[in-house]
């Protein structure tokens, strides 16, 4: 899927290619605000195309995610993650149904390994799984934006409402995410060859504009915010991708217990970083407080509105208003946080509303 991409846009101008990934069309700030004014689409080659058919899809899908998928209607959509026995998240699925097979998208670095374990646990169930991004691609944008897409399913991203059986962390109100429209449609080749052939027509967006929304929405994406160690929590993924009142499944004793009776060990934090305007840190820079690490940064990005900011996983026991110093190829530069997941996060905490700092510069 990911060199049709490159394949297909290669003549657009301006197009500037990180791989096969589209990066921008030499105006990232630019697409960014197309892209949040629902002015713009754009063709996502990181994303990949599972679809699970037969007619225990979604009961089997239920028994072995951490969603609750059994009573899925047609074009119904949610988001599932895959977690290993000690309940760290291996996998990520945005979920959408369209009444014969269930569509997954998710992170093409991780598409082959959802596939072979799905693969693995079908036994003798009714259920075929395939990998379509042969034969389909993703293409993101506003709502609106994409509506007029022949599209064979659309997911509509439900972050950052709390969905049935699930828990939001992120105190601060409004959520940033709260007007994050976002949507990604899955189309043929014909289709998609269709809107790049049309791309003079079309705004189009590359996926650093993607991702700064993204960014600043606090939304976790598993390429970035899932490392080893990943616990749903940490990254206030109960929200959307955790049903806390469904059966067994794997991972579920310490999804349980960790929101129960304790505290994720990390927590996500967005940072607003100073004086990095000409050099941003790097995915994975590390985030220390009066020179002792304290965790590291798992996305990073320029906004159009609010400069350069990141995501990063710190220790919970990070003081909520410590100015933090992250780590550039030219030396540290100073980061203001803003909680997203606060140190004692879980059912039973009581923490009062955090003011948020400005969105704007």
């Amino acid at each position: 899927m990911s060199s049709a991409v490159q394949d297909a846009f290669a003549g657009v101008p301006g197009a500037v290619f990180d791989g096969d990934v589209l990066s921008h069309l030499g105006a990232p700030l630019r697409e960014q605000r197309a892209l949040a004014d629902g002015r713009a689409i754009a063709p996502l080659a990181s994303r990949a195309v599972l679809t699970v058919a037969g007619p225990d899809r979604l009961s089997w899908l239920d028994s072995i995610t951490s969603q609750a998928l059994t009573g899925l209607q047609p074009g119904e959509s949610t988001e599932l993650l895959v977690l290993d026995p000690q309940g760290h998240v291996e996998h990520a699925a945005g979920v959408v149904d369209d009444g014969e097979r269930t569509w997954l998208i998710v992170d093409l670095s991780r598409a082959a390994a959802l596939h072979a374990w799905l693969m693995r646990m079908r036994f003798r169930l009714r259920v075929e799984v395939q990998d379509a991004s042969g034969t389909h691609r993703v293409v993101g944008g506003a709502a609106g934006a994409v509506a007029a897409l022949r599209a064979d399913a659309v997911w509509h991203d439900p972050w950052p409402g709390i969905g049935v059986g699930g828990w939001g962390y992120a105190v601060t109100d409004p959520h940033p995410g709260a007007e994050y429209d976002w949507a990604e449609v899955i189309v043929d080749a014909a289709e998609f060859d269709r809107i790049a052939s049309a791309a003079g027509q079309h705004s189009i967006a590359g996926e650093l504009a993607v991702d700064a929304l993204r960014i600043a929405a606090w939304r976790p994406r598993a390429a970035f915010e899932a490392d080893e160690r990943t616990l749903p929590h940490e990254v206030d993924w109960l929200r959307t991708a955790v049903h806390l009142d469904k059966g067994c499944y794997r991972g579920q004793e310490t999804v349980a217990k960790v929101h129960n009776l304790g505290h994720p060990p990390r927590r996500l934090v967005s940072l607003q970083l100073d004086g990095s305007d000409a050099l941003l840190p790097t995915v994975g820079a590390e985030v220390t407080l009066d020179g002792e690490s304290v965790g590291s940064v798992t996305s990073v990005s320029r906004h159009y509105e609010e400069g350069p900011i990141a995501l990063a996983l710190i220790k919970r026991t990070t003081p909520v208003d410590a100015v933090l110093a992250v780590a550039t190829d030219e030396g540290p530069v100073t980061a203001a946080q803003e909680t997203i997941v606060p140190p004692d996060a879980g059912r039973t905490a009581s923490v009062p509303r955090l003011p948020r700092l400005s969105r704007r510069r």
